[in-house]
């Protein structure tokens, strides 16, 4: 009787066992078919902009379009189109635009866009090359940098822009005075712009 005892006990506990291991294994299964894994909420949030290209830090956002602060002819076709200049109250300025190719043919983007710094001799492809000039104040604004030296830009972009194509940009740089509205924008193979800073 003892015996007959053990061995009933020991098919339910090995029973229990069993629906307990379908019962988690099922759970896991759910988990991962509902989209609401941990894992598949890491990569959606991989995917959203943070620093943008960092791209140096900073989100990178397709221009707003419909406004145009400024647009200046360069080389070969190209115009450069400055779509918005704000203030932020970190102490920043964000200017964005696009880089639009006009021409027959692709151009390629040269290495002084990137500015002539030893520092980003190595660096990627960026817009560090773009100062904003306080002309009142007679200071000069270069691109920021994050804790690594990278610049705060729009970098690693195609060597080239197509014929057709744009290169939507941003850069950002330390704000001026309160009181400074207007600076002169200077980027390489670009004339002279003034833009009108808001915020």
């Amino acid at each position: 009787m003892t015996a007959r005892y053990v061995r009933k006990a020991r098919r339910t506990g090995v029973a229990a066992l069993l629906v307990a291991t379908l019962a988690f294994s099922a759970a896991a299964c759910g988990g991962d078919d509902d989209g609401s894994g941990k894992d598949k909420g890491t990569s959606k949030s991989a995917e959203s902009p943070d620093t943008g290209k960092v791209t140096g830090g900073a989100s990178e956002t397709t221009p707003d379009a419909s406004t145009v602060l400024t647009t200046v002819k360069g080389d070969s076709g190209l115009e450069m189109v400055i779509n918005s200049a704000t203030r932020d109250s970190g102490g920043f300025v964000t200017v964005n635009g696009q880089i639009k190719n006009t021409g027959s043919e692709a151009y390629t983007t040269p290495v002084q866009w990137g500015g002539e710094e030893e520092a980003l001799a190595d660096a990627d492809r960026s817009f560090a090359g773009m100062t904003l000039v306080d002309s009142k104040a007679k200071k000069r604004y270069y691109v920021l940098r994050d804790t690594d030296n990278r610049p705060l830009t729009t970098s690693g972009y195609s060597p080239s822009i197509e014929s057709g194509s744009a290169l939507t940009f941003f850069a950002q740089f330390p704000a001026p005075e309160p009181s400074t509205h207007e600076v002169g924008l200077q980027f390489p193979g670009f004339p002279n712009a003034t833009i009108e800073i808001s915020g």
